[in-house]
Parts: C-alpha cells; sequence; structure tokens
C-alpha cells in the first residue's frame, strides 16, 4: 500500500538520547495529520508511558509469534529487547490518507527501505557529541548507568548509518532542530502538491 493524496512516510532515527521521541511528539503537535506509528516491544514500560500510546507492550512469546506470521515490516533487538513495526497498523493509517511518523533506529530502517513502494523520507538526528548525549541520558534520569554505558557503545556504531539517510541534522537546539525537520516537511509537501 503506498501512500497518497500528499500524505508522507517520514522516518526519525538517532542513537538513544539524541531527542527522536520528543520531536516526533512536537512534529504530531503542530502537524494533526501526521499519527505516529507506535511500535510492539518488549520492553517493560517507563513510569511515564502508555499501553497503545508510546507502544504496545508484549511478551517475548508474543512477540516471537508476531515474527512468524510476517505481521512486522520492521523488527529489531535493541538492548535485549525487542521493537517492531506493524504492518497492519501501518496499512491502517496509510487507508486513511494520514502522514506517518516512524520513530525507529538504523535496523528498523533499513527493514522499511527493502519496500520500495513506502515513499519514505529519512531523517537521521545526532547530538553535538559524545559527551553531550551522556548529559542527556544522565539528565533524563531513565536509566542505570549499566544501560547508559550500553548506550553510549552503541552510539559509535549507530553514528555509522548516517549514510542511509536523505537527511543529517545536528539537534545542539531544539527549536533549531525543530525548524530543520519542518522545512524538509514542507518542501516534501511542496513536491508532491
Amino acid at each position: 500500500m503506498t501512500p497518497s493524496n500528499g500524505s508522507m512516510m517520514l522516518i526519525l532515527s538517532s542513537p538513544s538520547g539524541a531527542g527522536k521521541t520528543t520531536l516526533t511528539k512536537k512534529i504530531q503537535q503542530k502537524y494533526p495529520n501526521f499519527k505516529i506509528s507506535v511500535s510492539h516491544t518488549t520492553r517493560k514500560p517507563r513510569s511515564n508511558e502508555i499501553e497503545q500510546i508510546d507502544y504496545f507492550f508484549i511478551s517475548h512469546k508474543e512477540f516471537e509469534e508476531k515474527i512468524s506470521n510476517n505481521e512486522f515490516y520492521e523488527y529489531a533487538k535493541i538492548f535485549d529487547n525487542f521493537y517492531g513495526t506493524s504492518r497492519n497498523s501501518v496499512n491502517e493509517l496509510l487507508k486513511k490518507n494520514d502522514s506517518i511518523l516512524f520513530d525507529i533506529d538504523w535496523q528498523g530502517t533499513q527493514q522499511l527501505s527493502k519496500f520500495k513502494e513506502l515513499k519514505l523520507i529519512k531523517i537521521f538526528l545526532l547530538p553535538p557529541d559524545k559527551k553531550e548525549l551522556k548529559n542527556r541520558l544522565v539528565q533524563r534520569n531513565q536509566d542505570n548507568i549499566a544501560i547508559i554505558s550500553k548506550r553510549l557503545k552503541a552510539y559509535d556504531n549507530d553514528i555509522h548509518h548516517w549514510s542511509d539517510y536523505d537527511h543529517v541534522i545536528i539537534n545542539d537546539n531544539l527549536e533549531h532542530c525543530f525548524s530543520q525537520i519542518e522545512k524538509i516537511i514542507l518542501s516534501e509537501k511542496n513536491s508532491t502538491s
């Protein structure tokens, strides 16, 4: 199923802690025609997360069954947990002519990119540097030290995948970064209308 009627499929990826979830929510607030593709995950919910809004939280067994049934456009194992994009939920959004926002990592982007019928706009967000990333991970106070160091280790691998994307933006300032994403959205809208 392909997007029609000027709808867009926008991917935001970044190393953990570089701001993609915050920016995804900002885009959806300003552009209500963008719907966030809610991923399935085997991760336990954080205290501020809501079932079916942030994620569909399921067991490892349920996730593996969905993999066997080919129910995901993409999935990846990240820090001992699975994350995946349901074909069904994406196709439902496309039927309604909604634009879709994907908050996924580089592994998911590579898998989604194989579906040539999906017209994807891929944006890779980077923090200014690794030291700033560490500060952000510590300040958001969501993970223990062991997980923070896993995320920092993964950063070195994550940044090598920037060339898979159409646009790379350094998130040194949230508002500035958001306005750069808006320019991309508007330019894409103009090119399809």
